[in-house]
């Protein structure tokens, strides 16, 4: 085949430092939520959806050909705090954590991970972001060490 092509989905998820809630505002959530697009689009990988809440975000993507992975997630958190630290004096402090979360969706489950992500508001009303985070790593049966997912 002379041609490469790719149709791999990904859910991303990270919180900021010490998930300290600087998402409160959710005009500003939104603002941050349309950066992150994008941002992922220009890295080729255009964002399906991107959401979250105050203090974490989800990105769900197709995976680009020509990026890792790693270098993805880095470049996303470095250009969206360098803008967000232009936003003010209050921004002085901020930042994400230093790890992150990523899984593969397929594409026959594309549409519930994308209403999954649209629903963080109501689904945060009864769950934590610690708590989806476990939730997420154990539907995806990856094995964890509680000291060293939280930052």
């Amino acid at each position: 085949m002379p041609q490469s092509l790719s149709a791999v989905y990904v859910h991303l998820v990270y919180s900021t430092k010490d998930r300290r809630p600087f998402f409160r505002d959710k005009a500003l959530r939104q603002a941050v939520h349309a950066y992150l697009a994008g941002v992922t689009k220009r890295l080729e990988c255009p964002a399906i959806i991107v959401g979250g809440y105050e203090e974490h975000v989800h990105v769900v993507a197709r995976f680009g050909r020509t990026v890792t992975q790693a270098d993805w997630v880095k470049e996303l958190k470095r250009v969206s705090n360098l803008w967000l630290k232009t936003k003010g004096p209050e921004w002085r402090d901020f930042g994400w954590q230093g790890g992150y979360s990523i899984f593969s969706v397929s594409q026959s489950n594309l549409d519930a991970v994308k209403r999954y992500v649209s629903e963080q508001e109501e689904h945060h009303r009864k769950l934590g972001f610690q708590d989806e985070v476990r939730a997420l790593l154990k539907k995806h049966n990856l094995e964890f060490d509680e000291r060293y997912v939280w930052d």
